[in-house]
């Protein structure tokens, strides 16, 4: 229950002081300003942690099967809070980020903006929710006398493409989304949500096939069907999330390709 108290007291704290910092730091900034990027710090660093501990844990296995490690529930416990905080922290951006753009419903907190919210992102309520709810008690409650700690921990590690995906809406937040950093932060994005977040199933049923020496594409069938669907039923919007990024990274390329091209034209008419 101490890592509990702790990460209730550990994330909202350093929201509210990022906000303060930031609001005192840069007095151009407005209020959506410093609502995201404060948002988005708090989610990096927890997203750094969980990647350090997942590494550590699963590392640490060598039955994927069986080892359990001390941090598994420990991180649980901590990162509980987390989840139930950030969606309230997306509120709070979402909604001075509708404010400053002058829209008529935002002017006050209310049912409508909280309704609008949800209806602006139900899948990342949805996947906090889901961990909240199904993922975390399973860890803690429901795994009596099993192991797999190596799995939770690989869990753990999808997180490593967070930071780069905060930086982007960061830079996107502060008008920088031409600059070379989002361009390169945009080619990070794509490789560590690729890897972290698809590949890594197909990695883990590696892994378990190699330890009982089992083909990889036979692995499935000597798994529980239930295993088999909550691993599908979590691959599912990482592969959509997965989709967006690359629509979204094709716009942008196109809309860079037609700024060039268009300041070249320019460019040759006033040489003519």
């Amino acid at each position: 229950m101490f890592m509990l108290a702790w990460g209730t007291a550990f994330f909202p704290g350093l929201f509210f002081i990022s906000r303060k910092v930031l609001k005192s730091a840069f007095k151009s900034w407005n209020d959506a300003d410093v609502f995201v990027i404060s948002e988005r710090l708090v989610s990096s660093i927890h997203a750094t942690l969980a990647t350090i501990a997942g590494f550590i844990i699963a590392t640490a296995s060598s039955d994927v099967m069986s080892d359990r490690h001390r941090l598994t529930n420990e991180f649980v416990w901590f990162g509980a809070p987390y989840m139930a905080f950030d969606i309230y922290a997306m509120y709070l951006s979402n909604y001075h980020s509708q404010k400053v753009k002058g829209h008529e419903a935002y002017r006050n907190h209310s049912l409508l903006t909280i309704k609008l919210f949800l209806l602006r992102h139900p899948l990342l309520v949805v996947h906090h929710m889901v961990l909240l709810t199904v993922f975390m008690p399973t860890i803690l409650f429901l795994r009596t006398g099993l192991g797999g700690d190596f799995f939770i921990g690989c869990f753990f590690m999808a997180e490593f493409s967070t930071p780069f995906v905060s930086l982007g809406k960061v830079l996107i937040q502060l008008g920088l989304e031409e600059s070379w950093l989002h361009r390169v932060n945009g080619v990070m994005v794509l490789l560590s949500f690729f890897t972290c977040r698809v590949l890594l199933f197909p990695y883990m049923y590696w892994v378990y096939g190699q330890q009982y020496t089992i083909p990889f594409h036979k692995v499935p069938f000597h798994l529980p069907l239930h295993c088999n669907l909550a691993n599908l039923s979590i691959l599912a919007p990482q592969i959509y999330w997965f989709v967006l990024l690359c629509h979204k990274a094709y716009r942008l390329y196109l809309r860079q390709t037609t700024s060039k091209g268009q300041l070249a034209h320019k460019d040759g008419s006033k040489t003519d």
